[in-house]
């Protein structure tokens, strides 16, 4: 019999962001190769939803808990409420993000600051609470950052200079958990998504005129696809990326080899 480099099972996964999404989708890819699941979000309701789905689909123990990343305490309550009920964390998806999309001369003080406090503090945080409340005592952990390709470029089309920058910031946040924690155990990567298709992204990729820039500006003249981005997840959840850390990857048919 084969090995199965990507068996998770027994493992504890938590995903933020798992409300809606890209993040539900990559919390079911992770049940689906046996991790049981935390749906993390700040509506309780819908990560309950879809916890009681991934139980009854995937046989895995799935729990919802609600949190707001921008807030430290909430983070550290949320962690020791995902210990009391599995005592052990060992893959962490920081999925949870916002867009601000305005020309910069016209965004405010207040836009950037939100944009910084949940895409890369909150990132920031939880894998600070995951790593203290688990990951640095078992000496082993997988973090996997969610940051973005407009992380790595500009773009002329949809002007998001906050996002630009704590995507940016995730970036080089990765690289720098990675060099600290990777002696621990610890690795840390980061998937850098192209065009996927969100309740945040449906409007603007659904228009004519942003349909035919992706036809110009992705070599593989589409969008991602419904689990398209959920393989490079679970490779670096799984042992078979036990070698792999500070890995920048991007999934973006090719936006950014241009």
């Amino acid at each position: 019999m084969g090995v199965n480099y990507f068996d998770l099972t027994g493992q504890v996964a938590i995903v933020t962001g798992a409300s809606t999404g890209l993040g539900v989708q990559m919390a079911k890819a992770l049940a689906s190769q046996g991790a049981n699941i935390v749906c993390l979000a700040r509506r309780k309701e819908l990560c309950d939803a879809n916890a009681a789905e991934i139980r009854e689909t995937y046989g895995v123990d799935a729990i919802g808990v609600a949190c707001d990343i921008t807030d430290t305490e909430r983070v550290e309550a949320a962690v020791k409420e995902v210990m009391d009920h599995f005592g052990r964390i060992d893959i962490l998806i920081n999925n949870a993000g916002t867009g601000a999309v305005a020309p910069a001369e016209q965004i405010t003080d207040a836009q950037f600051n939100n944009e910084m406090q949940i895409d890369l503090f909150g990132s920031f945080r939880m894998a600070r609470a995951v790593a203290n409340a688990a990951m640095l005592k078992q000496n082993y952990g997988r973090i996997i950052n969610i940051a973005s390709m407009y992380g790595l470029v500009g773009n002329k089309i949809a002007p998001a200079s906050p996002y630009h920058a704590a995507k940016g910031g995730v970036v080089n946040l990765t690289r720098a958990l990675a060099s600290e924690w990777g002696e621990k155990g610890i690795t840390v990567n980061a998937i850098c998504p192209g065009y996927f298709e969100t309740p945040l992204t449906k409007e603007t990729l659904d228009s004519e005129y942003f349909q035919n820039y992706a036809k110009t500006m992705i070599p593989m003249s589409r969008y991602g696809k419904e689990g398209e981005l959920d393989t490079a997840a679970i490779f670096f959840a799984s042992k078979a990326s036990t070698y792999v850390n500070g890995v920048i990857l991007p999934v973006d048919g090719g936006y950014t080899c241009m």
